[in-house]
């Protein structure tokens, strides 16, 4: 491979798609105890590792109907899960993942995981590895990457041209050039240079310790405009507010809400956003004011935002909230009970502002 990437310096990548095994996390060993345990109890064969490498493929119901035929998906889900070890048992990351992934934080990028592999094992693996917080959604147990990865970028609204997938298979590249991102495979994982190249990626490299340079070094052109959110305090009838938990602002308590798309009034952003994000639908929605969030210090990345905030009722009598994979935890508090939890600052100077002009008694 030549010394700089003719993609990369046309295009700035800001957002990182991950697979998991093989690219971030080396859990080889472990896949292949699980596999054969499955094929022991099924009084077949087991493999060595270079047979498993050779054979194994993505999706990997392609690869079950060759080793296990007949055995439904949901059964083969399970005998996989009860012979894989414990989630994060002999799991390490690979050579170069962590100072990738620090450099990837430090340029500003947005990271996302999309890994075939069961999200509980990810999600222990991630934690017991020190990287969790590093990746702002896990779209984990995914089948078909080709499919999954368009409803993905859409999800968080990620333009393709500005978005990498790093992968150690052929699906993965093959995920990538569906979805039009750049397609980026590592050879530190289950297929070798020659198997990835017969996909033809944009590009290919030993491990991810090339990829700082490839990517544009440690500089990260500035966007040219802040990003406009809006979010709203949303008040139950018992008047207590709602209040999520999320790893994109160091786990400290906030509202719900998110970027405003293209074309989009600022209020139908926001009920498309609440809708998204807690199944709740908004009435007696009220502007209360603007936050010019600078490099907030809670944010796990560099950002400039415009928050838009409001403050709103949930027009369900009994609120069901239903979070997606954006936040972690919910709850209901007074604002008595508010004012004593670890919220963002953003949160918190919205709340005073609501207290101030009277919008919560």
């Amino acid at each position: 491979m030549g010394a700089g990437c003719g993609y990369c310096e046309e295009h700035m990548i800001r957002n990182l798609l991950f697979d998991w095994s093989g690219t971030v996390a080396d859990d080889l060993p472990s896949v292949l105890r699980a596999v054969n345990g499955m094929l022991r109890a099924s009084g077949r064969e087991e493999l060595t590792r270079a047979e498993f490498r050779t054979r194994f493929r993505l999706p990997y119901t392609d690869f079950f109907k060759e080793m296990l035929p007949g055995i439904p998906l949901e059964r083969l889900q399970q005998l996989y899960l009860e012979h894989f070890p414990h989630a994060h048992e002999g799991v390490t990351l690979l050579p170069h993942a962590a100072e990738f992934i620090r450099y990837a934080a430090a340029t500003g990028r947005r990271m996302v995981v999309l890994s075939s592999a069961p999200t509980p094992h990810v999600e222990a693996q991630a934690v017991a590895l020190g990287v969790r917080d590093a990746f702002e959604v896990m779209r984990c147990g995914v089948i078909d990457k080709r499919d999954e990865i368009h409803a993905l970028l859409a999800d968080l609204d990620m333009r393709p041209e500005e978005t990498a997938f790093i992968g150690d298979m052929r699906h993965d590249i093959d995920a990538g050039k569906a979805a039009g991102v750049l397609s980026i495979a590592t050879c530190t994982g289950y297929e070798s240079a020659e198997t990835l190249l017969t996909s033809e990626p944009d590009l290919l490299v030993r491990d991810l310790s090339r990829l700082p340079e490839l990517l544009g070094g440690w500089h990260v052109k500035e966007a040219v405009f802040p990003i406009a959110t809006v979010g709203a305090l949303i008040m139950n009838g018992a008047g207590e507010m709602l209040l999520i938990r999320t790893h994109k602002w160091s786990h400290r308590w906030g509202i719900p809400g998110g970027k405003i798309k293209r074309g989009e009034s600022c209020e139908a952003a926001l009920i498309r956003e609440i809708m998204e994000e807690t199944a709740l639908t908004l009435r007696d929605i009220e502007f209360v004011m603007v936050q010019d969030c600078i490099e907030p210090p809670e944010f796990q990345r560099s950002a400039h935002f415009l928050l838009l905030n409001y403050i709103a009722k949930s027009a369900e009598v009994a609120p069901n909230v239903v979070l997606n994979e954006e936040a972690q935890v919910f709850q209901w508090l007074p604002l008595a009970e508010a004012l004593k939890i670890d919220l963002n600052i953003p949160t918190r100077v919205l709340i005073d502002e609501c207290v101030r002009r009277g919008l919560l008694d």
